[in-house]
């Protein structure tokens, strides 16, 4: 499923900050809420990348003083 180059996906963010990839077909699960970016695997990959630059937990981040 996830590995299909040619299916719709949206990507998700849980509450830690971290980004994933999900079918936009399905609901998005439990703890998790769409980014609002959707495309095929590689484009949605490839935002991700983008855009999640400091793959630390939010929850670290804020322990440790803020972003890197």
């Amino acid at each position: 499923m996830f590995d299909d180059d040619d299916r719709e996906f949206s990507v998700v963010v849980n509450h830690e900050e971290q980004h994933s990839i999900w079918p936009a077909d399905r609901d998005v699960p439990s703890g998790w809420r769409a980014e609002g970016f959707s495309g095929d695997r590689a484009a949605c990959l490839a935002h991700i990348d983008r855009v999640w630059t400091d793959l630390r937990p939010l929850s670290l981040r804020e322990r440790s003083g803020g972003t890197a």
